[in-house]
């Protein structure tokens, strides 16, 4: 110990319970220290301390870092978080009284960390005035998977870990949403946990691990489980797709549908379902219309771009199939494979799906499949309409499409730039409002000044421009300026940009409009 100089800052991961899963470094810094310090709930030992308690030197000073609630009911004026950030200031408090005297100091944490560990929070506090040190540790996710036994993810797979404090439609969602899963957090969430695995549709494959490579290890189907008896240290594990009796099936029928070949149902195929193309309507869910509720609802699959199929909430016999943003074709084949085989599909698109949608690469995937078998003609397809992000933006700012408009994707990735320039060019002169879809991407960052520079060109630098950010959501922001003045730096694909008529006007008060009438 030396008391000239800031003293060394641990986090070190002691795994997820037995002891012989400590790792070398970890066991020599443990036996090292000046100072030992340990999370404990209320009214408990401290798991972190009993797992190195072999390893802790005599004369060592300890500390107990005592949580003074462990859920989230409190008097604290700021709630349970204000709670716990008053706790970790008072942590740092106590170590930072052997930091500052050259000591070193080791935070015990079960398992890893900086995975959902309480040392974050002080590590967060004092690494940037502190020699500092993470050591990494088994975490229980590890252990827990090694007591399931069973593979987690393979090949492509996606793991995902997830809080059992979320919510039952979103825990549901993001479950129905990736391949292999594991769910932390469980005690008095588990009833809602498991009914999330049912809506998900992984129940029957969901594994129950109680204390993970400890003493007195539970391993149990999460069916099977009493929701009574679980403790917080307990986990599920959702073994990825692979391990389903169906996975190869289910590969090989996604392979044929994408390389453009019938998936073979069966002689006992039920009658055809239909597809329905909806509209999800620019962000909020209240803009989702009642029609659109009531399919998304009734539906056996939703199929779409990953963003879109994620505000689809999950329920029980839903199947999710999302996909990137390039796959549009792929997307409509599949929907009428598997409308053609008897279930109901409804293809999801942000704003209106007519609108540089799903709707129009679904009937082009469809004018494919009808040249190669005459059979897709009959499979049903409804088109169900939604707000348009144009028209929400138009709201936003007042009435900037009030007279005749025109909605232009400014992407050149399916039409080349001498049309666009066109077609910009021609809509300005003759004094017709233009609302740009996709103004400007990484892979597009020019596009928009030169349909700006061509405009300026065309009319003149002084049309009213007004750029709508987030419209709906989070984050919603919007700019009102002119040609001239549009910043196209600040311009991302979560924008749509409208350029007025030269009737359009901006009121005193900020409003934006444009007369019905001309002259």
């Amino acid at each position: 110990m030396s008391d000239t100089g800031p003293g060394h800052f641990y986090g070190v991961g002691v795994g997820p319970g037995d002891p012989e899963l400590i790792t070398l470094k970890a066991a020599r810094l443990i036996r090292e220290a000046d100072v030992i310090a340990y999370h404990s709930g209320v009214g408990k030992q401290s798991m972190a301390r009993g797992i190195a308690a072999d390893l802790i030197p005599d004369g060592v000073v300890e500390i107990d870092l005592r949580y003074p609630v462990t859920t989230g009911t409190t008097d604290h004026p700021g709630g349970y978080y204000g709670a716990l950030a008053d706790f970790y200031d008072e942590c740092c408090e106590r170590l930072e009284a052997h930091l500052s005297r050259g000591r070193t100091v080791v935070v015990l944490a079960v398992g890893d960390p900086l995975f959902f560990g309480s040392f974050m929070y002080v590590h967060d506090r004092l690494s940037p005035r502190y020699p500092t040190e993470v050591v990494p540790g088994i975490t229980s996710m590890s252990a827990a998977t090694a007591a399931v036994a069973t593979g987690l993810c393979r090949h492509e797979d996606t793991l995902t870990v997830l809080p059992g404090t979320l919510g039952v439609p979103e825990l549901a969602r993001r479950l129905a949403d990736t391949d292999a899963a594991v769910i932390m957090k469980l005690g008095r969430t588990f009833a809602g946990v498991r009914e999330a695995l049912r809506q998900a549709g992984v129940l029957d494959r969901a594994v129950y691990v109680e204390r993970a490579s400890g003493a007195g290890e539970v391993v149990l189907p999460a069916a099977e489980v009493e929701e009574g008896r679980v403790p917080y240290m307990s986990i599920v594990v959702v073994p990825g797709a692979d391990v389903r009796d169906d996975a190869a099936g289910r590969a090989a029928d996604f392979a044929r549908i994408t390389a453009g070949d019938e998936v073979d149902e069966g002689s006992d195929a039920p009658g055809q379902g239909t597809v329905h193309v909806v509209g999800l309507g620019p962000g909020p869910d209240r803009w989702l219309t009642p029609e659109a509720s009531q399919v998304l609802a009734s539906v056996d699959h939703v199929v779409g771009y990953a963003p879109y199929v994620a505000r689809v909430p999950q329920r029980e016999g839903l199947t999710r199939h999302a996909s990137g943003n390039t796959v549009e074709l792929d997307r409509g084949r599949l929907a009428l494979d598997l409308a053609r085989g008897g279930d109901d599909v409804a293809i999801v698109s942000g704003g209106d799906a007519g609108v540089f949608g799903m709707a129009t690469a679904l009937f082009e995937s469809r004018e494919s499949a009808v040249a190669q078998d005459r059979s897709y003609a009959d499979v049903p397809v409804r088109i169900v309409p939604g707000v348009t992000a144009a028209h929400a933006a138009s709201a936003l700012v007042g009435a900037v499409l009030g007279g005749d408009h025109a909605l232009v994707n400014l992407s050149d990735n399916l039409k080349p730039w001498e049309v666009l320039a066109d077609r910009l060019t021609a809509l300005a002169t003759y004094d017709i409002t233009i609302a740009l879809y996709n103004p400007r991407s990484a892979s597009r960052p020019d596009t928009l000044g030169a349909a700006r520079d061509l405009l300026v060109g065309a009319v003149g630098p002084g049309r009213v421009v007004v750029v709508a950010r987030r419209v709906g959501r989070e984050q919603e922001s919007v700019t009102v300026t002119t040609l001239g003045d549009l910043d196209v730096a600040s311009v991302d694909m979560g924008c749509l940009v409208v350029i007025g008529a030269s009737s359009t006007r901006v009121t005193d008060d900020g409003w934006v409009w444009t007369p019905r009438s001309v002259g």
